[in-house]
Formats: structure tokens, sequence, C-alpha cells
């Protein structure tokens, strides 16, 4: 992908530099018809018409030009599309994306553990999304695992938009680079708003008044008749535009943010309704989308319709706009446009947002093809994975082999020095089945899970404003842990980082292990890491299903070296006091 992206990256810029330089032409051609049109006003005079030849001329040409600027601007978008996907393939992404910061949840209870969002997190690394739809699915789908046979049809609809390129570029060029388009909650919010204008009856004689008006108008206008009859009807204008104006004020104003960037959702929904799709779970997405009317035309209707109301505040039109009573009109038009298909709005962006999702996925799949798709089972809880490598990491992340669950050990209590790599596997392994479970692939040479919903306790801190502790705060983490296996009668993963550490080391180990066999006791899986080697005993206490593991380092030349390879037993090494050495703490 690599190179496909590089050879595209190439071409894209050719087609910008000779855009550039037919744009640079045209530039000049108009200026020549201007002062072509100029001249021949000035030989000719004003009455002669002849100045209208080159005033025709200059407005194809224009209207030339801006499909010309709309196309180099389309090209730079793609432009931008393939750096950005380089980046991700080279490892160059982080801290250029969006965070995700937004979606984060207090008290998840896994997101912040498992850095789903921030800097550097999971969601950066995905969101390749144009609207906020899609933004707020892709984060969804991050903190709330799917069914297995939901993620199975993700599955096969990533695979499929994985090798299509072509229409993962047609959607990243739809509008703006820089920014999320379409603010899909208050599109949501303004759809379902019951302020509305009446009957379409009243919006029928409201034109019909205005077309009465500007006819007896322009009959005085030219003949001097009707005056009185003009006066009248345009008095009949302004009270009906009075008695209408706090509806109107009402319509305009509710529309007005939620209306912004319309024109890339329809032509977004467009891309859906065209394409050629095999996947059941897209096809799915399409028939949501269709209908009677397809779902882009009424967009794009209603682009247009708020374009016009927009068009009130043009300085020059803004007399005649009161005369034809502008506002109150396309209000009413709009009104009626959201009578009619309001309804589906939600169900629209709904489509809109699962199929960029989806297709955030796909790019993730196409660009990390090493990746493998889990075999998502139901039965037990269990997880098998081979050669397993943190998603968001370089090409030097260390993989490693997990076994849990099925005549494997249920429970891996894990030893190890500082710094040695006991956390990342653990964050690992929680990335993997979130990926796993969103449908899409994880970093492995083989994957294998049953449901497992993820309960996590790695970063775990106080609150000052809450009153709470680091270890109080803990403790009540483990709670809803525990709670969760029980409500899930096992099928949970556990991933408990140096548990109860904020506290003496007696009542840590009691309250440590009888916390880790509650949960081993429900039938849920996990890892639990430990500096104190005295916890390690809790593996003999639960059985042949447990089992101890450690991460190791070499101090030498000066310096700490780490493998990052998961071993079986206990450490026999620690690293804390060479470490203070390290960085001139004398001890």
């Amino acid at each position: 992908m690599d190179i496909q992206y590089t050879q595209r990256l190439d071409a894209r810029r050719r087609a910008l530099a000779q855009a550039d330089r037919t744009h640079a032409r045209i530039s000049q051609l108009r200026l020549a018809i201007v002062a072509a049109g100029l001249a021949t006003l000035w030989w000719t005079g004003p009455t002669s018409g002849w100045w209208l030849l080159p005033a025709a001329l200059f407005a194809g040409v224009a209207v030339i030009h801006a499909r010309l600027l709309g196309r180099a601007d389309r090209i730079r978008s793609a432009i931008h599309f393939y750096e950005q996907g380089l980046a991700r393939i080279r490892h160059e992404w982080i801290g250029h994306g969006r965070s995700g910061d937004a979606y984060r949840q207090a008290d998840h209870l896994f997101a912040d553990d498992l850095d789903l969002f921030g800097r550097g997190s999971l969601f950066e690394l995905l969101a390749t999304t144009r609207t906020r739809a899609g933004e707020e699915t892709l984060a969804r789908w991050l903190l709330a695992p799917a069914p297995h046979e939901t993620a199975r049809a993700r599955q096969e609809a990533v695979r499929e938009l994985a090798t299509r390129l072509d229409l993962r570029e047609t959607v990243a060029v739809i509008g703006d680079h820089v920014k999320v388009a379409v603010d899909a909650p208050l599109l949501r919010r303004w759809a379902a708003s019951t302020v509305g204008l009446g009957r379409p009856a009243i919006r029928m004689a409201i034109g019909l008044l205005v077309v009465v008006t500007v006819t007896v108008f322009a009959t005085w206008w030219q003949t001097g008749a009707f005056g009185t009859l003009a006066l009248g009807l345009l008095i009949a204008q302004v009270l009906v535009a009075m008695a209408f104006r706090p509806r109107v004020i009402a319509v305009v104003e509710a529309v007005d943010e939620p209306a912004h960037d319309l024109d890339v959702l329809a032509r977004l929904l467009q891309v859906i309704e065209q394409a050629s799709f095999e996947s059941t779970y897209l096809r799915q997405l399409q028939r949501t989308l269709g209908g009677d009317r397809t779902a882009s035309s009424d967009i794009a209707r209603l682009s247009r319709l708020v374009a016009l109301l927009a068009s009130r505040r043009n300085v020059l039109f803004a007399a005649p706009a009161a005369f034809l009573m502008w506002a109150t009109q396309w209000a009413f038009a709009i009104d009626a446009w959201k009578r009619r298909v309001g309804s589906h709005v939600p169900h629209w962006l709904d489509a809109v947002g699962e199929f960029e999702a989806v297709l955030a996925l796909a790019g993730f799949a196409a660009e990390h093809p090493a990746c493998t798709f889990p075999d998502l089972v139901d039965g037990p809880p269990m997880l098998i994975a081979e050669q397993l490598a943190h998603a968001t990491l370089g090409a030097d992340a260390v993989p490693n082999d997990v076994a849990l669950g099925g005549d494997a050990a249920h429970l891996v209590l894990v030893s190890g020095s500082n710094m040695s790599g006991k956390s990342t596997w653990m964050r690992t392994i929680g990335v993997a089945v979130v990926l796993a479970r969103m449908g899409a692939p994880v970093r492995a040479t083989r994957c294998r899970l049953s449901p497992l919903a993820i309960g996590a306790a790695i970063r775990v801190q106080d609150s000052l404003t809450d009153g709470r502790s680091r270890f109080f705060a803990e403790i009540l983490r483990l709670k809803h842990i525990v709670d969760l296996a029980r409500r899930e009668r096992g099928a949970v993963l556990f991933l408990l980082d140096e548990i109860l550490s904020g506290t003496n080391s007696h009542d840590r180990r009691i309250g440590a292990e009888a916390v880790v066999i509650g949960l081993v006791d429900t039938g849920a899986l996990g890892i639990v890491t430990t500096h104190d080697l005295a916890l390690v005993a809790v593996a003999d206490r639960i059985g042949p299903h447990a089992i101890n593991a450690h991460f190791d380092d070499r101090f030498t030349d000066g310096q700490l070296r780490f493998d990052y390879q998961l071993k079986p037993g206990i450490v026999e090494t620690s690293n804390a006091i060479a470490l203070m050495r390290s960085i001139g703490i004398d001890v």
C-alpha cells in the first residue's frame, strides 16, 4: 500500500501542477477579455451592444474557471488523503489527527486505560471520517463492543472496502479536508423539532399574494393604473409578514447552524447510494437511504433551500427580498421539507455514520496488510492470539503470544521490573479485543476470541473535585469490574495493573487475592501485573487455571536493556535501584 499511495500521490501532485498552470493561463485570458470588453465599449459606445460579446465570453470563461478551481481543490484534498495515509503507514501520524478527547467518558471501564482517545490514541489512528456522524459512530464503536454477529457483518464490509481505494479517495475529497463537516447532533435536533409555520395552504396563499402584488406593481409602473390596489397589496404583505415574523425567525434561526456543509452530506449520501456493494452490511445501509426519493436528493434540496434563504443577506438583494417576502416564503419551504422527510434524517445520519466508520476501519486494514481478521466464535470465554503487537506502535513493536481460556490458563500473573513492558502488553491485548469487536483486523498472525467485555484498572487516578484518593478510585473500579463479570457470567477480560498498590503490603495481598480469585471464580479471564512478588502466590491458590509469567531486563554498560518478550515463571531480577543510579541518584 505504501507504493500504491506514493504512486497516486505523485500523480495527484503532477495533476495539481498542471491545474495551477491552466489556472494562471485562464486568469490571464479573463484579464484580456476584460480589457477587450472595455476597449469595445469605448470604441462603439454602450448603445451598440458589441460589448455584450466579450461580456458573454467572460461569463462563459468564468464558469469554466470555477470548475477548474473546484477540481484543483479536490486534487489538493486527494494529496492530503495520500499524505496522511503514508504518515500512518510510516508511523508519523501521532499528533496530526483528531484526538477524540470530546468522546472520553468519566469512569469508563477501559477507554482511558487503553488510550482509546487522546494524542497518539487508537481513535487518532482510525479517525479518517468526513462527518461528525462518522466520527461519533467510530467513537461509539470503540466504547461499546458489538455482538459477534454484528462484528462479523462489519468484517465482511471492511474486507470489501479495504480493496476499494478509488471509493475511499472519492469520499476523502468531498468538501474541505481540514475540518469535520456536518454537525450531526444539531441536524438531528432540528429535524425532530416541532416549530412550524402552518398548513401548506397558507404557503400557497402567501405565494399567490406575492405574485399578484408583483403583477399589479408592474402594471402600475407601466401604465400608472391600479396604484391604490398596489399600495393595498403591499400593506397586506407587510401585515402577513408581521403576523408570521416570530415563527419565521424561529425557523430561520433553527436551521441556520445545523445546515452547514449540507452539500458535503448530500454528496456523501450520493456516493453510498450509487456504489455497488457485495457485503450484506453495506447493502442494508443502501436500503436505508432508498425509497421513492433518494436521501441525497432530499438533502441536496434542503441545501438549495437554505442557500436561497441565505441570499436575502446580500446587500444588493435585501430590498427585493423584502418586497418578495423572500424569508417568509423560503422558511415555509424549509418547514414543508422538514414535515415531509424530517423523520428520515436520523436514519440517514446513522447510515452515513456507520458507512464512514466502516470506511475508516477499511483504511486501517488496507494500510496495515499484516493485520489479520480475528475468528469470532461463540462459546465459553477464550482469547488466543499469535504474534500479537500493539496497533498504534511502530514497526519495532515486539509481538507476543497470548492464550486465555479453554485448556489454557484463565489468569496470567505477570511480574517484572519497571519499564519492561507489562502494562504495554496488557494494553496490547485490550486494544486487540476492542478492534476485534468493532469488526476490524488486529495486529497478529492469528487471533480467535469469544465475546468478551473488558474491565481494566491500568490508569486509575485520584479526583480532587470528587474528593477521591487514587486507592478509593481503584477499589471503586475493581467493584465495577467484579459486578461486570457477574453480570456477564464470566464473559469478561479483566486487566489489572499493580493491583491495590496504594495500600500496605499486608492489606494489598489479602485484598488482591480476594478480588482476583473472585473474578476467576465467575469464569472471567484476566491479566494481573505486579512488582510485589508476594502476590504471585495467588497463582498457586487458584491452581492449574493460573500461571506466572514475567518480563525482565539486562543492565549492561550502564544502560538498561529490554527485550519485551514474555517468559514463563516469576521474574528473578529487579531494576529500581539500577534505574535510580542511572539518572544520578546515589543509592
